[in-house]
């Protein structure tokens, strides 16, 4: 069953790969405006911010598929769990002081991940 927990993590460094390229580089584009419900002029002033937070989703999105597709299982699960935490502790933050649709994009399934992990490795 470890297939399930590490086929769940790749889905959500899939999901973290999607938001990088949103936060860095659609961010003002049409795309963009509309993910996050964004005003044209305000999306100019803050794209380097964006881009910023587009980065930081890159490395966690490729610490997911570092752990999901490391040859040694015992050592990936560890790597999912750390990176996986990292996404949970984003996605409450995000959702506290950004956007609670957060919770449900982020977090949530990076903690049935982290189930997953805990029940069948």
């Amino acid at each position: 069953m470890g297939y399930l927990s590490t086929s769940t993590t790749a889905t959500i460094g899939l999901i973290h790969t999607y938001i990088t390229l949103l936060e860095m580089y659609y961010w003002d584009k049409p795309r963009g405006l509309k993910t996050f419900g964004l005003k044209p002029d305000f999306a100019k002033q803050t794209r380097p911010l964006a881009a910023n937070q587009g980065l930081y989703n890159g490395f966690l999105a490729a610490g997911l598929f570092w752990g999901a597709f490391h040859p040694v299982e015992e050592f990936a699960a560890q790597i999912r769990m750390f990176f996986l935490g990292c996404v949970v502790v984003a996605g409450c933050f995000g959702a506290a002081t950004a956007n609670r649709r957060i919770l449900f994009v982020q977090a949530v399934p990076a903690a049935v991940s982290i189930g997953l992990i805990w029940l069948w490795g």
